[in-house]
């Protein structure tokens, strides 16, 4: 197998036209080709400028898990932490997580952001929303947001949904008085929108009417303590 490592956007394009497979991390899909072959060719964003830029409100999708840090959004940083062993975010990619896993640790918190995805197409990059791309799955280049004005996380490893953790992501947006919360459930992403009030009771009865309301009870006791913790923060800015 022939791994390309193109340096321009024009250069990965090429790659995908003459039929190269995106191989992100190689966390998810080396077991999958050991099993059924491997592809001809193989295409890695690792050396793509527009794919590792991190910071002011940008996330390339070849940026490695455990290069997450201050420079992201707190929600963003502890959903990256909280993904498998160290060797594995050593290794894993924004975009294999994203677009190339069924658990998708990184999507509640990127939909608490409401972050829009820069994807690449054959005529080009192009801006797309997050529902288009897991829809589309096309090659995602980069995330892109508006710095929150707080956000939490956190990841119950003692409530499950089979065998997947259920998780809790919430931000109070900087573009409009709002609070968004996306809690995994099982392989599903459940994401609300509610108005932001500094009275946390106010904000968790209108969540409470939600379907994020039907959750077991244990999930949505987390969802109030992330999210009192965001409306506190958020208040104090």
């Amino acid at each position: 197998m022939l791994v390309r490592l193109p340096r321009s956007v024009s250069e990965a394009q090429s790659c995908l036209a003459e039929g190269a497979v995106p191989v992100g991390g190689a966390t998810l899909v080396w077991a999958g080709w050991q099993r059924d072959g491997f592809p001809e060719q193989a295409v890695s964003l690792r050396e793509l400028p527009e794919a590792k830029v991190i910071g002011d409100g940008t996330l390339g999708s070849a940026v490695l898990l455990h290069e997450m840090d201050e420079r992201v959004p707190e929600v963003l940083r502890k959903a990256a932490g909280g993904v498998g062993t160290g060797a594995v975010r050593r290794t894993a990619t924004v975009g294999g997580n994203i677009v190339g896993s069924t658990l998708r640790c990184l999507l509640p918190a990127a939909l608490v952001l409401d972050a829009r995805a820069v994807v690449l197409e054959p005529d080009g990059p192009v801006e797309t929303d997050l529902a288009e791309l897991l829809a589309k799955r096309p090659l995602l280049l980069s995330l892109h947001w508006r710095e929150p004005v707080a956000s939490g996380y956190h990841k119950l490893t003692d409530q499950l949904r089979g065998e997947v953790p259920f998780v809790v992501a919430a931000a109070v947006g900087a573009d409009a008085p709002v609070l968004r919360v996306a809690v995994r459930d099982g392989y599903d992403v459940l994401s609300e929108t509610v108005p932001y009030d500094t009275d946390t009771s106010r904000v968790l009865r209108a969540l409470a009417l939600t379907p994020l309301g039907t959750l077991p009870e244990a999930v949505f006791e987390a969802v109030r303590d992330v999210v009192g913790g965001v409306v506190e923060r958020a208040g104090a800015r």
